[in-house]
């Protein structure tokens, strides 16, 4: 897509959310700020909005640039855009960064109104339930009744999910992209093993490390490398650097040798530099608690008796963490309640960050369903 396809340059919004909000978790908020984007307009009749449902380090930054010489767009900025999949000229898109985050929106890093201090340890453990109210919290604040979609890859589709059971007369179409209907024993595994990485740094302090001036740079590198290799495939880390050296010859240390190595160590401290620890700990957290069947003694057709939206469900060959195999138990458990669902396998080599690419099969699904969702307008 050429830059004349973009949004172009954005300004990211914030808005106070003064209701109380009561968490799934007992706790309650007295209010709270959310930080998000929009991109298109809103049509007269306000029914050609579509949420955008960020994955664990994503943000509302979903597309545009901020200033023409930013190095790169928003995360999803290969979707959305004027002819893109989610074409701006038909839906009013809304991106917003979820409760917790390190991005603008309320969680540890802001100040707690009753300590006049950063939030720290103290800010509670949240759940995607939580995130789907606060997300309609905003949704009537922009003053939209229903939405025409809610989209989302990985937690993000787990979102998507969650609206059509917490709001099913509030949203007409869930795509749900690269995602689960819970994780596995070993997905909770490797959440476990970044949080311990994390929570073990010697500059963590208990999750107040900001009254220290203090960052769990190596804990927060280490999660997001050991996460890293779980979002890519083996064929694409093979294809890409397969057993190449950094350097001509091996050099019989521990230092970087091969490639792979070397890719794995820049993703660490580029993640480790922008965000927040205490963050990264409540969106793994969230993703570990997420189960909508729990409640059903684990029967999600049972779970998803009350959904009415129509659904996409995307998943990918290679995707060996969120498997085409979970995305089909979301499939069966909607066909059980005759549902409205549309399924999609797409091949491709990416492993699980194959939701963010610009693929031509993939994104070609996500033009059609559009297309039929601005028909229905």
């Amino acid at each position: 897509m050429s830059e004349k396809n973009s949004v172009g340059l954005v300004k990211a919004k914030l808005v106070k959310i003064t209701k109380p909000l009561k968490l799934t978790s007992g706790k309650k908020l007295p209010n709270y700020e959310l930080a998000y984007e929009t991109y298109g307009k809103l049509n007269a009749k306000k029914n050609n909005a579509v949420l955008v449902c960020h994955a664990l380090s994503g943000n509302h930054h979903v597309a545009g640039r901020y200033k023409k010489d930013d190095k790169y767009p928003g995360w999803w900025d290969n979707l959305i855009g004027p002819g893109r999949p989610l074409d701006t000229d038909r839906f009013f898109v809304i991106g917003v960064n979820n409760l917790g985050g390190c991005h603008g929106t309320s969680g540890s890093m802001s100040i707690n109104p009753k300590t006049k201090k950063r939030w720290g340890s103290d800010f509670p453990i949240v759940t995607v339930e939580d995130w789907v109210n606060t997300q309609a919290a905003l949704i009537d604040q922009l003053g939209i009744e229903s939405l025409a979609a809610v989209i989302g890859g990985s937690i993000g589709g787990m979102q998507a999910m969650q609206w059509a059971l917490s709001y099913p007369k509030r949203v007409r179409h869930a795509i749900v992209i690269a995602a689960a209907p819970n994780l596995t024993a070993q997905n909770v595994a490797f959440n476990e093993v970044a949080r311990q990485a994390i929570i073990t740094d010697p500059d963590f302090y208990n999750g107040d490390y900001y009254r220290f001036k203090k960052k769990p740079k190596r804990g927060l590198r280490v999660a997001r490398m050991l996460g890293h290799i779980t979002y890519l495939s083996d064929d694409a880390m093979d294809l890409k650097f397969g057993r190449k050296l950094k350097n001509k010859n091996i050099e019989y240390s521990f230092d970087v040798n091969f490639e792979m190595e070397s890719y794995l160590h820049h993703q660490g401290d580029k993640f480790a530099e922008e965000f927040d620890a205490n963050t990264y700990l409540r969106m793994t957290r969230a993703l570990d608690y997420f189960d909508p069947a729990k409640d059903y003694q684990g029967n999600l057709s049972k779970a998803f008796k009350k959904v009415e939206a129509d659904f996409l469900v995307v998943s990918f060959t290679s995707d060996w963490r969120f498997s085409p195999q979970r995305s089909k138990e979301i499939v069966k458990a909607l066909l059980d309640n005759e549902l409205t669902v549309s399924y999609a396998e797409v091949t491709a080599q990416h492993g699980h960050d194959a939701f963010l690419m610009s693929d031509p099969h993939y994104h070609g699904i996500l033009t059609t369903y559009f297309k039929k969702i601005a028909n229905q307008l």
